[in-house]
Order: structure tokens, then sequence, then C-alpha cells
């Protein structure tokens, strides 16, 4: 397993922030209580062959909108498989969606890069590594990604919060074949690859819930699917603006709060300079920066937002 884990935004985010099209959304109000995958062709599970003991339930025991969601139990069979929209081959496509997990209990989700192979109809495989939220009971509000086949080991970890909804947010290069995970739009780790034993990568096939361990109590609800990358918007446009653009020498970040921190990178996704004034409205020295475009990521109150600038 390659381990090219990078804490800089994925390649090609800047470009496609944007301009990402949303395709799908779903937040569970639609249908009754029980079983999801005979309601829609949204949702599938593992075996060829359908029964409601292995299929994710909607639920009203836990809402992040509304009044339902969707629930993995900790039966160990439960298996539901969340088919991605037209099955991407290439380009960037962003899967977000919100969990709940409560204090002490665990949750699963790996990647599935085919469900058909070689003419056959029910065929799948796992690619992206297995993701684990409190493996086994034992790491709460910790999570990691991993390319054995339990979680004795991470590649990469990552945190969540327990007992209230949290957004996840994954971003999937298809052509990198590489992946990002962030989590209330804090990135967790990024350039994680597809690669997974021999398998070969097809399509973005869907995401695979199943109850992986019998600490495991998973809520879903709220799920996006868009080709490009989902701006974080977390923060009003008014919470700051950049000026001038074009700039020369100094870049002037307008804020009502502390700019914690600030990164420019070129078009490339390298970093070309870093800054953590933590004070309201900074300026900026980009004097030694060449003449061209670039992109600046300003975090403010561990929320960050993407602005293109030009020199």
């Amino acid at each position: 397993m390659k381990k090219l884990y990078l804490t800089a935004l994925f390649l090609g985010a800047f470009t496609l922030g944007a301009q990402a099209q949303v395709v799908f959304t779903d937040d569970f109000e639609s249908y009754d209580l029980g079983p999801i995958s005979s309601q829609t062709s949204n949702w599938r599970v593992w075996s060829a062959n359908w029964s409601a003991v292995e299929d994710a339930k909607v639920s009203d025991d836990e809402a992040r909108s509304g009044v339902q969601g969707l629930y993995i139990d900790n039966s160990q069979v439960v298996d539901p498989i969340f088919l991605v929209p037209g099955a991407p081959t290439n380009g960037i496509i962003t899967v977000q969606w919100y969990a709940f997990i409560p204090a002490g209990k665990a949750g699963y989700w790996n990647m599935q890069g085919a469900l058909t192979a070689a003419g056959v109809e029910w065929n799948q495989h796992l690619m992206g590594g297995n993701v684990y939220m409190n493996c086994n009971g034992n790491m709460p509000g910790e999570g990691g990604v991993t390319g054995q086949t339990d979680c004795s080991t991470f590649d990469a970890v990552f945190y969540y919060p327990e007992d209230e909804w949290f957004k996840v947010t994954c971003i999937y290069d298809l052509d990198q074949e590489v992946w990002a995970l962030n989590i209330n739009d804090v990135e967790q780790f990024s350039q994680y690859p597809f690669e997974f034993n021999n398998y070969v990568f097809t399509e973005l096939a869907g995401i695979d819930f199943y109850s992986a361990t019998n600490k495991n109590e998973l809520y879903l609800d709220d799920f996006t699917v868009a080709h490009g990358i989902l701006s974080t918007e977390n923060f009003a446009p008014e919470v700051f603006s950049v000026y001038p653009n074009p700039a020369t020498d100094v870049l002037n970040i307008q804020s009502k709060v502390a700019v914690e921190k600030v990164t420019v990178f070129d078009t490339m996704g390298r970093t070309v300079l870093q800054a953590t004034p933590n004070t309201i409205s900074p300026a900026i020295n980009i004097s030694g920066l060449s003449s061209g475009t670039y992109f600046v990521k300003v975090t403010i109150d561990n929320n960050s937002k993407i602005v293109k600038i030009l020199k």
C-alpha cells in the first residue's frame, strides 16, 4: 500500500471548487420506515439475494434534517451499498453525507471500485482502504483507514465528534486514483491510493456501510453527490474579503474576526506561501511570488474557504 498522505488540498480542487455540479441529494424523508433497498434504486445490499436482515433501515430514532435518517446496526450482517449515480469513471467526484455515532459506538465504510466484472452481474470489490470509526470500541472519537482486512493497523488516522451529527466529505480523484477525507470541512488525510489487493479501478460504483463490529451504531442523513469539489461555505462571504485583486506586493484580508492561517497555492496545487497571522484583517506579503494565478485558502475558526487571485 503506497503511503502518500499530504496536508495540502487535493490537486485540482481549486479549479473545480466553484464549479461543482450537484447530481444527487437525499434526506430519507420520502421513504417508509424499514429497509431502504426495497424502496429506491439508489441502495442495494451486498448479497445478490436481497433480504431485509442485510439491509439498512430508514429510522426516526436520529435525524439531522427532518425526522428520518438511515441506520446501520451492530448485527455484523447489515451490509448496504450506496450506489453513486452514474458510476463515474473519471474526473473528481465528491460524495458527502452526515453521520451520527453515539458515544462508545462505532462505524465503518469503504469505497467500491466496481460492482460488476467479466459479465458477472453481482460482483464487487473494495478499493481505497477500509475506514473504521472507533475500531472495536477502543478508539472513541478516532478513526483510521487501512489497507488491511481488519483494523489492527492504520495508514492514516482522523478524528470525529461523538454524540452529534458531523459532515463526512469524501473527495475522489478518479484519474489519479487517490482520495481525501474531510470531517466538518477539516481535511483529515489526502492522496490515499485506491490501490487494494490486486483490484483494478473500474468505476466509482458505491460506498459500502457494512456493520463491521458488534459496536457498530451508525446513523446517516443528507447525502450529496457532486461532480467537482463541493464548496465548504461554512461562513458567510461577509466574514472576510480579499483585496486588491489583482494584487502586487501586499494582499489584504479584511475580516471581522482573527484569521488563523493563510495558505497560497499555485495552479499545480503546490504551496508557495503560508502565514499564521492570528489577527483581524491581516496584510500578507506576496512580493516574492511571480506573476500569475493563485488560490488563497483562508482559515477562520477552523473553517476554510478558497478564493482565486491574480498577481
